[in-house]
C-alpha cells in the first residue's frame, strides 16, 4: 500500500493527507500563489478546503507567520474564491 504524505492545515492545525488540502505557495519572488499542481517551486503551506479553516488562519495570521511576511488582502479573497465549502 502506498503511504499517503500528511500536512498541518494552517486553520485548525489538524494533520490530513495532503491530497485533500490546498496549497499556498510563495516563490523566491515573494509572490503568494494558490498551487493546484502541487509542483510550483517556492515555501508552501497548506488549508483545508473549508471556509472555516481560511478564516481562522486570517484570524490568527497563520498564513503571514508560514511565510514571515504580510499578506495583500487579495490573496485572501483569491483564496475564498477557491474554497468550496
Amino acid at each position: 500500500m502506498k503511504n499517503i504524505p500528511q500536512r498541518t492545515c494552517i486553520g485548525c492545525r489538524q494533520k490530513k493527507d495532503k491530497t485533500s488540502l490546498i496549497r499556498i505557495v510563495c516563490n523566491k519572488q515573494g509572490e503568494i500563489s494558490i498551487d493546484k499542481s502541487e509542483k510550483k517551486q517556492g515555501r508552501g503551506a497548506y488549508i483545508c478546503n473549508n471556509k472555516d479553516c481560511l478564516e481562522k488562519a486570517i484570524k490568527s495570521k497563520g498564513i503571514e507567520r508560514s511565510f514571515k511576511r504580510k499578506i495583500d488582502e487579495e490573496v485572501y479573497n483569491n483564496l475564498r474564491g477557491v474554497i468550496i465549502e
